[in-house]
C-alpha cells in the first residue's frame, strides 16, 4: 500500500512563475547556470545552483554553498517570490513537449517507503552525491527539487473514473496555479487538487512505485529522514522530514530518449576491419542517420557513414531484463570484445551523448577515427522490469525527457519563518 501524503507548498505566484522555474541541479553545468541564471534574481538556480553566487573558485561542495543555498530561499520567500499555501493539498503537473503531454501528481512519498523497496530503484548511487544531496537538504531544510517517479495505471484504482490517468485528466481543467512555455519549447502547467482524498485512496491500491529520474535526490531524503529523527528526541515517524517531494506519473505516459555512445578509437582497428568485426556479431547494412526503428537493431557511425547492426533475434534472452537490453547487447557483443571497452562506468575511452543532441552530434564526437552508436530508446516497461527483477540498469540507459523544471513546487520539512500565504 503506497501512501503518499498532501503537503503546503511553497511555490511561486502565476506571474513569477516562468521567472522562477529552472533546470534542475544535474542537468547542467556551473557555468551554464551561472550564464543563465545571469540578471534573472528569481531563477531558482539561486537555491539548487548556489555556488553562482559565491567566488568562481569556490568548491562545489564546500560549506558556503550549502549556506548560500539556505540564504538565497530565504530571499525568495521574503520577495514574496514563494509564497506558501495556507492549507496542505496535492497538485497537478503536466509538461507537454512536441505535442506530447504527461502529466503526474505532486505530493510528498514517505523515505522508509524508499527504505522498503516499496519505491524501486534501478539505478546505482554514488556516496559523494548522495552526500552532496543531503547536506543541501539538511541545511536548506526543504526539498527543493522533486523526484520523477512512476506507477502502472490500472483499471479500478479509482472508483468510478476506472484509471488513476482518467482521473488526473479530468482534474486538469480547472484553474491553473502557472502556465507557460519554458525556452526550450516545453509547456509546463500547474493545478491544486480539489478533492485530495480521492488520491489517497487510489495510491492505497498501488504496492509500488518506481523512480524513473532523481536515485540521488531519493537516497538524500532518505538519509536526511535519518539523520533528522536521530537529532530528534521527541521523533514519533509522522514528521514532515520523514518524506520527500515527488512527481508521480502514469509509466505509460512516459517519453525516455536514447543513451547513445561515442568511442574515441577503433582499438587499433581499421575502419574496414572493425566493420568485419560487426558482420560477425550480427547483419550489418548501410543506413542513414537516425534512431534505430525497433529494438535489437543498433546504428554505427564510423569513417564518415551509417550501418545498421542487427543481432541476431535467436540469441537474444528475452527472459532476461538486463541481457536483453540493447545497451547490454552492444556492450556485451561489441563494446567489450572488440573495442576493449571493458568497464563504461570508468573507461575514458567512451563518452554517453543524451538522445536529445541528435546524431550530428555523434558525427561530431565520433570524428574521422571513433565510432558512434545511436540506440533504440529503453522503454518503460523495461525500465520496470528490470526494477521488479531487483536489477540495475547499465549505466546511461535512459534519458528522460522533458526534465521537471525547480522551484515550482518546494516541500518545507522544517517551517521557514516569513513566508507569506496565498
Amino acid at each position: 500500500m503506497i501512501r503518499i501524503h498532501p503537503f503546503a507548498a511553497l511555490r511561486p505566484p502565476a506571474a513569477h512563475a516562468a521567472e522562477v522555474a529552472s533546470d534542475p541541479y544535474d542537468v547542467i553545468s556551473t557555468a551554464e547556470a551561472r550564464e543563465r541564471a545571469a540578471g534573472r534574481p528569481r531563477s531558482f538556480l539561486h537555491v539548487v545552483r548556489s555556488e553562482i553566487d559565491l567566488p568562481p573558485e569556490t568548491d562545489d561542495h564546500a560549506p558556503a554553498v550549502y549556506e548560500q543555498a539556505a540564504r538565497n530561499l530565504r530571499q525568495l520567500i521574503a520577495a514574496g517570490t514563494l509564497v506558501r499555501d495556507p492549507a496542505p493539498g496535492l497538485y497537478l503537473y503536466r509538461q507537454v513537449r512536441e505535442g506530447r503531454a504527461q502529466t503526474g501528481v505532486v505530493c510528498c512519498v514517505e523515505a522508509a517507503q524508499y527504505d522498503s523497496g516499496e519505491i524501486r530503484k534501478h539505478e546505482k548511487t554514488r556516496p559523494d552525491k548522495e552526500d552532496d544531496r543531503t547536506r543541501h537538504l539538511l541545511v536548506t531544510a526543504c526539498h527543493a527539487e522533486p523526484v520523477f517517479l512512476c506507477f502502472r495505471d490500472r483499471a479500478g484504482i479509482v472508483a468510478g473514473s476506472g484509471t488513476l490517468a482518467a482521473r488526473i485528466a479530468a482534474d486538469a481543467a480547472g484553474e491553473q496555479l502557472f502556465d507557460f512555455v519554458a525556452p526550450d519549447g516545453v509547456r509546463h502547467t500547474g493545478w491544486k487538487v480539489a478533492d485530495a482524498g480521492a488520491y489517497l485512496d487510489a495510491f492505497r491500491r498501488l504496492d509500488l512505485l518506481y523512480i524513473a529520474d532523481g536515485h540521488h535526490r531519493s537516497a538524500g531524503g532518505s538519509r536526511a529522514a535519518g539523520a533528522s529523527a536521530a537529532n530528534n528526541p521527541k521523533h514519533t515517524g509522522g514528521e514532515e522530514y520523514g518524506r520527500f517531494l515527488a512527481v508521480v506519473f502514469p509509466h505509460d505516459q512516459l517519453r525516455i530518449l536514447p543513451y547513445n555512445r561515442v568511442v574515441k578509437d577503433l582499438n587499433g582497428l581499421s575502419p574496414e576491419q572493425f566493420l568485419d568485426k560487426l558482420r560477425g556479431v550480427g547483419t550489418l547494412e548501410p543506413a542513414a542517420a537516425g534512431t534505430p526503428a525497433s529494438r535489437g537493431e543498433v546504428l554505427v557511425f564510423v569513417n564518415g557513414g551509417w550501418w545498421s547492426l542487427a543481432f541476431p533475434p535467436a540469441s537474444i534472452d528475452h527472459t532476461d531484463p538486463i541481457a536483453s537490453l540493447d545497451v547490454s547487447l552492444l556492450q556485451d557483443r561489441v563494446l567489450a570484445p572488440i573495442l576493449g571497452i571493458g568497464d563504461p562506468r570508468t573507461d575514458t575511452r567512451i563518452e554517453f551523448v543524451g538522445g536529445i543532441r541528435g546524431t550530428p552530434e555523434l558525427e561530431l564526437r565520433a570524428g574521422a577515427t571513433g565510432a558512434a552508436f545511436s540506440m533504440h530508446p529503453t522503454s518503460p516497461d523495461e525500465l520496470l522490469a528490470v526494477a521488479d527483477a531487483g536489477e540495475i540498469m547499465p549505466p546511461k540507459s535512459t534519458w528522460f525527457e522533458p526534465k521537471l523544471r525547480s522551484g515550482l513546487f518546494v516541500h518545507e520539512f522544517e517551517r521557514i519563518p516569513g513566508a507569506a500565504e496565498g
